[in-house]
């Protein structure tokens, strides 16, 4: 049986490979490697904070007796801000992104984005022992396609990846690509809200998350070269619209489905969404071969599968939720005695 520690080893040997490789690639210099640590701290961070939010939520349904899975109504967002585990997990959260933001500051997307892979086995592990519910061969299986996947993806764009320069009419193309993306993810968000549907928020959430984390990127660039325009106030509009409706949903996940499939969604299609758009509108990858963009393409699909995956056998989004959907009543996982 795959044990998560044995996947947390895997992870960080091919992230050390990661980085020694990207090292050699992009000549970073020690300012850039500061980014590695901060990212890995942020990456902590937003473990507990999913935890602790998640925490909070579900103690709010409890005690409303509804669930918030079809939407956050007024009485549960009051509600949460009187629930210190809430408020201690949105703390972390908030810290996780001010590490992210300085980690972007510093060193390249593509160095920085994977670390946060470990924050799906940091929250797997926190939410067995919370909970109670062990995860299943098929489930830490899961985990470990999710992991493998997006580190392998990340380690071929660190072979071809190259910063170029992002002029205003790639900024443009990604503020149109982010406009479709919002209308799309609104649309689904008012259509499907009272199915429920943890995958729908999830992946959701990533998406929101991969374009917030290349506005952020964009957007320090431009303030470190003093490029104050119009496309840059738009860009820090477009990155708080996307950062907080990503958050509406996360909340909604949150309902849906336990914190580590959560995070598999934000640690898995968030940065696979950002290297995508490097890829399509930055042109970073101009210089791959055929055989690297197959291997996009394979290594994208099996992290994808895993996060699919997980929400189909995770304990706490099999029957039970199911069950507990359709009935309208709230599940409760206690916590092993």
């Amino acid at each position: 049986m795959v044990n998560l520690l044995e996947i947390m080893n895997s992870s960080q040997s091919m992230l050390s490979f990661l980085m020694a490789d990207t090292a050699t690639q992009s000549n970073l210099n020690m300012r850039q490697f500061w980014g590695i640590p901060v990212a890995l701290v942020g990456a902590v961070l937003l473990s507990f904070g999913a935890q602790y939010q998640s925490r909070g939520l579900n103690k709010v349904e409890q005690l409303t007796g509804k669930s918030a899975s079809a939407g956050l109504s007024g009485r549960h967002i009051l509600s949460l801000f009187k629930r210190p585990s809430w408020v201690l997990g949105t703390s972390f959260l908030g810290l996780a992104t001010a590490f992210q933001l300085v980690s972007l500051s510093l060193s390249p997307l593509i160095v920085v984005q994977p670390i946060g892979v470990v924050a799906l086995i940091v929250t797997a592990i926190l939410n067995s022992k919370y909970s109670g519910v062990t995860l299943g061969f098929k489930a830490k299986n899961a985990i470990a396609m999710s992991v493998i996947g997006i580190t392998a993806f990340v380690v071929i764009a660190a072979f071809t990846a190259r910063d170029r320069t992002v002029t205003d009419a790639k900024l443009t193309t990604i503020l149109i690509l982010f406009g479709i993306v919002l209308v799309l993810t609104v649309s689904a968000y008012l259509l499907l809200r009272s199915k429920a549907i943890a995958l729908m928020y999830i992946i959701g959430s990533g998406v929101l998350y991969g374009f917030v984390a290349t506005f952020a990127k964009t957007v320090i660039g431009r303030f470190q070269q003093d490029q104050f325009d119009t496309l840059t106030w738009i860009s820090v509009v477009a990155l708080l619209t996307g950062a907080v409706l990503g958050m509406v949903f996360v909340q909604n996940a949150y309902s849906s489905g336990p914190p580590d499939l959560v995070v598999a969604g934000l640690t898995v299609i968030d940065p696979l969404v950002a290297v995508m758009i490097g890829i399509a509108v930055l042109h970073e990858a101009n210089d791959a071969s055929i055989f690297e963009i197959v291997g996009f393409i394979v290594t994208g699909i099996i992290a994808m599968i895993g996060v699919i995956n997980l929400a189909k056998y995770h304990p706490q989004t099999g029957m039970t939720a199911l069950i507990a959907t359709n009935t309208g009543s709230i599940p409760v996982f206690k916590k092993k005695q």
